[in-house]
């Protein structure tokens, strides 16, 4: 039963994926964040039912987009670890971060961080950054680590699994007053 839920959600979230990086329009070298309570998906309280097995269905097809894309992927950790983030080392030398010291672990950092952790060629911790678009799924918060302004995406899909799911892209202040111009195209 589980297997089959977990097989019906890869396909929902390869829609979701589709669809998101389509309305994001991410360009190589920007930043993906995604937070990700894997609790919230299989229906418990975010922090209270971590599932490795969610995180293994969503990560990999993720991870095949942003290798696609040539974006970087951050992934956001419970606040047991102050929201850190995992991310590729090119990543901290191109956006010039700082690393912080810490290893997520699933009940300190969660499923997603944990599996990206593995993943990932060279994880290495932030404590901050500026993405360019956001996944939440379940209710993260990750908007702390989205440059302003951030504006939603809507799709028809609202949930993955039993977690509520929101997405977001940014774009550049609007600044000046009256007599101010923007170019409409962006």
């Amino acid at each position: 039963m589980f297997a089959e839920k977990l097989a019906d959600m890869a396909k929902v979230w390869d829609e979701v994926l589709d669809a998101f990086f389509i309305k994001a329009n991410l360009r190589s070298g920007q930043i993906l964040v995604v937070g990700c309570s894997t609790s919230e998906v299989i229906g418990q309280r975010i922090g209270q039912g971590s599932s490795l097995d969610v995180a293994e269905v969503l990560l990999p097809s993720l991870l095949e987009r942003v290798h696609q894309q040539g974006i970087f992927l951050a992934v956001q950790g419970c606040e047991h670890i102050n929201r850190a983030l995992v991310v590729e080392e090119a990543c901290v030398d191109h956006y010039g971060l700082e690393a912080v010291t810490v290893l997520p672990a699933l009940h300190a950092g969660g499923a997603m961080t944990v599996k990206a952790w593995e993943k990932f060629s060279s994880p290495i911790m932030v404590e901050r950054i500026q993405g360019h678009a956001g996944i939440d799924i379940g209710d993260t918060f990750i908007g702390m680590h989205l440059r302003p302004v951030a504006i939603p995406i809507r799709l028809h899909v609202k949930e993955i699994g039993e977690a509520h799911l929101t997405l977001a892209h940014t774009r550049p202040r609007l600044i000046g007053g009256p007599r101010a111009m923007y170019d409409e195209q962006k």
